[in-house]
């Protein structure tokens, strides 16, 4: 009979093998390249280690499948707008939290677990759910710390503000407390005190 952490062991492989898959290649931390969404799949997985390392198994399972598969739907297949953009988030929360559901049944999680990671992948009930709270403070520490400055280089300064004052109202205020600790370089850490003070 396999034991609970066996289900995790191979829910994390399963989940890593999937994101393998994706053909865009990133510097990992010791320079080596490695798929994107993988990279991101750790990164997300040590960042809720250190913010909260008691977290419960789902919480750490809907972490690591996040972006699963994320490259499979492409921005460009939606319409380049705003609803276009929303429309195209929305298809990915679904379809994050199928495969991710697929892949848990195959790993022996009960469908209680299974459903869950799902409610958490999709964000559902975020402002009444700590634990979806807490993967939200997960998911806002990453984008700040690996992804927010090669978002900057690449959009304008409204823009980047832009974002930052919607990224900040989703955190709580230990997120905030986190954020504001993270080793960012100066030019981050100015354009957020920049957004935050507007």
């Amino acid at each position: 009979m396999p034991t609970p952490d066996t289900h995790f062991d191979e829910a994390i492989r399963l989940f890593d093998a999937a994101n393998r898959e994706d053909p865009t290649l990133e510097p990992g931390t010791d320079g080596q390249l490695v798929p994107k969404e993988l990279l991101y799949a750790q990164r997300m997985t040590a960042c809720l280690a250190r913010v909260a390392p008691a977290a419960p198994v789902a919480v750490q399972l809907a972490a690591r499948c996040q972006h699963i598969r994320r490259w499979s739907i492409p921005r460009q297949s939606f319409p380049m707008t705003r609803p276009g953009y929303h429309q195209w988030r929305n298809t990915l929360k679904k379809y994050h939290a199928e495969l991710a559901g697929e892949l848990l049944a195959q790993a022996g999680y009960e469908p209680e677990l299974i459903a869950r990671v799902q409610q958490l992948v999709q964000k559902l009930h975020l402002k009444d759910d700590p634990e979806v709270q807490l993967l939200e403070d997960v998911i806002c520490l990453v984008f700040l710390e690996y992804y927010f400055l090669p978002f900057a280089a690449q959009h304008s300064e409204d823009k980047v503000i832009e974002i930052v004052q919607k990224t900040w109202p989703k955190m709580t205020s230990r997120g905030h407390e986190l954020a504001l600790q993270l080793p960012l370089p100066p030019e981050a850490l100015a354009l957020i005190g920049k957004a935050l003070e507007e």
